[in-house]
């Protein structure tokens, strides 16, 4: 039997790492041993950073919110703990938009909470609060940012009926109705 000979496997395999490497400081970019253990190593840095950009856009919006909150007389855990009462389910990157961007509307779910906290609210008015505000927020979104798929997503939610055929501008115009 003859011998297989597996250079070109080998070989394209560490160009690929090289590849990645491209940039890398010294040997890190050259060497292909050097270049695979960078990449490990990199790979562990940009798998913890994500975790940590999650952790400083919270930071971010709830410090926004609190700065919004005071403003309105109240501060942010009192807020937030109002909101839970009020059964009101909305997250804290959309309340900072909201603070930023609407702050009427942030008002009001500012009075819904704080009534929540005296045991005033009642249900009907926060799911019509909570309505008006995901309306406010959707009018805000930049529909030609979105991809295709996202779009129809929000048909889907918004019960508007999609055929296959419908392009990206299509979309756009139904949605912006």
């Amino acid at each position: 039997m003859t011998r297989v000979k597996g250079g070109v496997v080998s070989k394209n395999r560490r160009r690929k790492v090289l590849k990645r490497a491209k940039g890398y400081f010294g040997s890190k970019h050259r060497l292909y041993k050097t270049a695979q253990e960078q990449l490990f190593h990199s790979g562990a840095y940009s798998f913890n950073d994500r975790k940590k950009r999650a952790n400083d856009f919270r930071k971010l919006w709830i410090t926004r919110i609190n700065a919004a909150c005071r403003n309105n007389d109240i501060v942010y855990s009192k807020f937030i703990n109002g909101l839970k009462k009020a059964n009101v389910e909305i997250n804290r990157k959309m309340l900072s938009e909201l603070a930023i961007f609407a702050p009427e509307e942030f008002t009001k779910l500012v009075k819904l909470s704080k009534d929540a906290l005296e045991g005033k609210a009642p249900a009907k008015e926060s799911k019509a609060v909570e309505e008006k505000v995901a309306k406010t927020v959707s009018e805000k979104v930049d529909y030609s940012k979105l991809t295709v798929a996202e779009l129809k997503d929000l048909c889907a939610k918004n019960n508007i009926e999609v055929t296959s055929s419908m392009k990206k501008a299509d979309l756009v115009a139904v949605l912006s109705k």
